[in-house]
């Protein structure tokens, strides 16, 4: 049996996802098993699945050994050297606005590859505002991804609070992203469609009508920002936030990224898609949102490949 005081970041957490992450070796089957056969407490009393921590509970889990997480494995993130320095836009006691270089991953299966989330973990462990030893089940986490060939701004919580809430803002879509992208042909305008994930291929299809129940409609506003020699520098402000997206949807209109080889168009030898999300930008957030603060509030990047691309062409 181990026991485990619930900190700030568990409070308002559902007890199953807290035992998930306590016991990252356990088959759920197995846990919810252990729910019903009451050996998963809460202040000495059995609870369900579903109940929500409260800060200063007592959770007994009368579970083996070898379902737990090692505090030693938990802290080497906080020890490892990577080649990617933290690039931060904005930062504070909730979140970490961070720029993403191209061809870093957000998230990785592999423990070996380097990440956004890894380096984010590891800084804050080094700061001191975050410990893997004595957290029970928060570690910080990604609000926002964009894809490994695509640079620009992430946000990054840093206590469960703040993940709820951001989570909360970006449901009721209060926050507008707003990414740049160089293509060789000129489209402006607030354009709608279907697109479609082929799960098999991982790549998308965008047409003017649904073509089967997976088909999920897509909004992008598309403005002319810059043209020059044949080329021009788009702004592309996401109302759906589909995958691949904005790729897809400007192949659609004719109108291919630069650098982007599944969508759009190889150029002299770019390994990547010209395409940056270079802002975002918060409306008014609700005054019981603890992250009420960024009503009106947007953050951009001063500098971007993307940018600097455009201009040399």
């Amino acid at each position: 049996m181990k026991s485990f005081t619930a900190t700030k970041n568990d409070d308002g957490v559902r007890l199953s996802r807290f035992c998930e992450k306590i016991c990252p070796a356990m088959p759920k089957s197995m846990l919810y098993k252990s729910f019903r056969n009451k050996r998963i407490k809460v202040n000495g009393k059995k609870q369900d699945a579903d109940y929500r921590i409260n800060c200063g509970d007592l959770i007994e889990l009368y579970i083996n050994d070898e379902f737990f997480a090692e505090a030693t494995e938990k802290n080497e993130l906080a020890k490892k050297e990577y080649k990617n320095q933290l690039d931060i836009v904005f930062e504070d006691e909730n979140l970490l606005l961070v720029y993403k270089p191209q061809g870093l991953l957000c998230h990785s299966d592999n423990k070996n590859e380097e990440n956004l989330i890894d380096i984010i973990t590891s800084y804050l462990e080094n700061k001191g505002e975050y410990s893997s030893v004595n957290e029970n089940s928060f570690t910080p986490a990604l609000c926002n991804r964009i894809d490994q060939g695509t640079e620009g701004i992430v946000i990054a919580a840093k206590n469960y609070k703040a993940l709820a809430d951001m989570n909360e803002i970006i449901r009721e879509n209060l926050l507008s992203k707003r990414y740049i992208c160089v293509t060789n042909k000129a489209v402006n305008g607030h354009f709608t469609a279907f697109l479609t994930r082929n799960k098999q291929t991982k790549k998308v299809t965008v047409t003017s009508k649904p073509i089967n129940k997976d088909s999920k409609d897509i909004s992008t506003i598309i403005k002319i920002i810059n043209s020059k020699n044949g080329f021009n520098l788009i702004e592309c402000i996401l109302i759906t936030g589909r995958t691949h997206q904005i790729r897809a949807h400007l192949s659609y209109l004719g109108a291919g990224i630069l650098g982007d080889k599944k969508y759009g168009i190889a150029y002299k030898g770019l390994k990547s898609q010209l395409l940056c999300a270079y802002k975002v930008v918060f409306s008014d957030i609700p005054e019981n949102n603890v992250l009420t603060y960024l009503s009106g509030k947007e953050f951009s990047l001063e500098n971007s490949f993307v940018q600097s691309y455009f201009d040399k062409l």
